[in-house]
Formats: structure tokens, C-alpha cells, sequence
């Protein structure tokens, strides 16, 4: 098993440090270039809705970033210390089939993490929350 991990701070600045981290790792590690592209995607999405909407103050918070790779799967652990919230309690958006104009605001960004990813879930523990993902990547 092969471990990365990366803790950065709820700004906004910090999704530079990610990209790296991952392009970095990802070349170690043999990733495609198409499963790099795919992981920054997941990241950059589910981080920005962390960083905006997941704490209720002006702090400094910790966001943890954990990869092993085990054989083939990826697993991706997200840990931050914010509001309690399920992002794929959220239900795929209806009108994926309509035009930008005609869709409503929100929720896409999560359809596209549940469809990169193999596995996606959430859990509360003690003050944490916790995104577990996972993806065969070779």
C-alpha cells in the first residue's frame, strides 16, 4: 500500500497545492493523465463546497487530504471539522437533459463526482466530517 497526505487550510488558494499534490503523486504512482485530470475534478469540486459553505466562521480551519493506493483503487479520504452535511444525500438534478439556461442552479457538481468516482460516502465521527471515495485507476 502507497499513502499521501495533504492538510490545507479553508482558502481557496490552497486548490494550487492540491493540483500539485495530485499531478505529483499521480505521476509516481502511474496514473493516466485522464485519471489525474479526473481526481483534480472530484477534488476541486468537493473542496470549493467545503471551503464555502461548510464553516460558519471567519477561522482558520484544517482540511485533511488522505490517498492510498492499494493494487488498482484509490481511496480518497476528506476530513474537515465543519458543518455536519451529506453531500451525496443530495439527489442527482432532473433536468440534466435541459439546456444551461432552462437548469436550475446547484447539485451538477455532485453528479459528476458520483460518476467519476466508484464508490462515494459520508460519515459524522465525533466533530469530523468524512468523505470516503474511492476509483480504480490502472
Amino acid at each position: 500500500m502507497t499513502t499521501a497526505r495533504i492538510i490545507i487550510r479553508n482558502d481557496i488558494q490552497e486548490l494550487d497545492r492540491i493540483r500539485e499534490f495530485i499531478e505529483r503523486h499521480g505521476d509516481e504512482w502511474g496514473f493516466s493523465t485522464k485519471n489525474v485530470f479526473s481526481i483534480n475534478l472530484v477534488l476541486e469540486e468537493l473542496i470549493t463546497n467545503i471551503i464555502f459553505y461548510g464553516f460558519d466562521n471567519d477561522q482558520v480551519h484544517d482540511i485533511l487530504i488522505d490517498m492510498q493506493l492499494r493494487d488498482d483503487q484509490l481511496q480518497l479520504l476528506i476530513e474537515d471539522d465543519g458543518k455536519p452535511f451529506d453531500p451525496f444525500s443530495v439527489d442527482t438534478p432532473e433536468d440534466l437533459d435541459k439546456s444551461l439556461e432552462e437548469r436550475r442552479i446547484g447539485g451538477l457538481g455532485i453528479h459528476f463526482v458520483r460518476e467519476i468516482m466508484d464508490t462515494c460516502s459520508y460519515e459524522r465521527t465525533g466533530n469530523k466530517n468524512r468523505l470516503l471515495l474511492s476509483k480504480h485507476v490502472k
